[in-house]
């Protein structure tokens, strides 16, 4: 395994234990996500990009990431929900963003990844990367837009 894939590995590894093991979210959990969300985005940059992709499989149990989601909002509380680019509506009941949305779609795509990465390392950390391109990170860049939302806002101080 290369060094790049190593720090993939490790990073991922570093999240999914930081969000498996949340009871409360507080200044300090914030910022540890805050401090390996970029580090996480250097890591899987790092590998490259990807060419044309047809299609992409993962196996989601869409009931214990509804569940995983639900916890993770219900932590997070007023903080979680934010504007996304084409949100319209002046109330915030109508904000689309979600962070317990991004954290969680972050966090079932790496776990897969390292759960794969047992049996058939190369393979899995090409679905991590083809999967970033493709999907979580949009949640991933959302994610640290909305911390940085919260920061310069002084909704919570890092």
């Amino acid at each position: 395994m290369s060094p790049q894939h190593r720090e993939l590995a490790n990073v991922a590894r570093d999240y999914c234990e930081m969000v498996e093991t949340v009871e409360y979210i507080d200044e300090q959990w914030i910022e540890l996500v805050a401090a390996l969300l970029p580090r996480l985005h250097a890591a899987v940059s790092a590998l490259g990009t990807v060419g044309l992709v047809s299609k992409r499989h993962t196996r989601v149990d869409l009931d214990a990431r509804f569940e995983f989601y639900s916890k993770l909002r219900s932590l997070l509380g007023e903080k979680d929900s934010y504007w996304l680019e084409f949100d319209v509506a002046e109330d915030g009941q109508s904000k689309s963003g979600s962070l317990a949305d991004d954290l969680t779609d972050i966090y079932c795509e790496l776990k897969e990844g390292l759960n794969l990465m047992e049996g058939e390392p190369s393979q899995a950390l090409e679905g991590l990367r083809v999967g970033y391109h493709l999907h979580w990170g949009r949640h991933l860049i959302n994610a640290q837009r909305h911390l940085y939302e919260l920061r310069s806002s002084y909704q919570i101080d890092l």
